[in-house]
């Protein structure tokens, strides 16, 4: 067997049983395939999971969530047809808790507070906007934030998800002021080099479909970034 990934992606597992894999998504990793054509994260796990088990066969993983490309953290995958659509049911019904951090441009206007917004997403851009009250097709998104450390041009962010909409953590800090650190997309003053944004779903926890056992994972912040390493010590 050719191995191209195992390493690669070997020292990021979180978590691994019989039913789930998480690991911690690195910026640039493609959760679903795209127009680029590069290659996605299921496909390494799947290589990882060949050669760790010595599997010969086709590899079964599902998607049960995603993450933003430029976005880091903790992803979770169902290693059986059995877990695959219990993972789905449990974050269409919010039966997840998912906690991100967030370095931000500047400070926020509380040192915490809950954020209710309307989305509407515009395709073509692949961009949400922000509204104040409902809007033509817009969505209600929900938040709740607290700043655990200050910086002298940023702040870290912890979040906190009541609703899953597209780009929302991204959109609503914008909305109020708050751009993430590299998010041109939403208004950085500047990129990053590597193309990331300082966006990491830090934490998720949730019953095990198949055991009924709590699960907390837990994902440690980006390697080498000097701003991540400032505000995670």
């Amino acid at each position: 067997m050719k191995i191209k990934y195992f390493m690669s992606i070997n020292n990021r597992i979180l978590f691994e049983d019989n039913h789930l894999i998480a690991v911690n998504k690195q910026s640039g990793d493609l959760v679903q395939g795209d127009k680029t054509g590069d290659v996605i994260l299921p496909d390494i796990i799947k290589e990882y999971i060949a050669v760790k088990y010595d599997k010969p066969g086709a590899v079964f993983l599902g998607v049960t969530h995603r993450l933003d490309r430029p976005t880091s953290g903790v992803v979770v995958f169902a290693r059986t047809s059995k877990a695959l659509p219990r993972m789905n049911k449990l974050f269409a019904n919010h039966e997840t808790r998912k906690t991100y951090w967030a370095v931000v441009e500047g400070t926020t206007p509380k040192n915490q507070d809950r954020l209710i917004h309307h989305l509407v997403r515009n395709t073509k851009q692949n961009k949400s906007y922000a509204h104040d009250h409902a809007v033509p097709n817009s969505k209600e998104a929900i938040l709740s934030y607290k700043v655990v450390q200050k910086l002298d041009r940023y702040t870290l962010l912890e979040i906190a998800l009541e609703t899953g909409r597209h780009h929302q953590i991204r959109a609503q800090l914008s909305k109020i002021g708050c751009v993430i650190k590299g998010d041109l997309k939403y208004g950085a003053r500047r990129s990053n080099k590597d193309g990331s944004i300082h966006l990491h779903a830090r934490q998720l926890e949730f019953i095990h479909p198949v055991k009924k056992e709590p699960v907390k994972i837990i994902a440690p912040v980006p390697d080498g970034d000097a701003i991540w390493k400032a505000v995670s010590k």
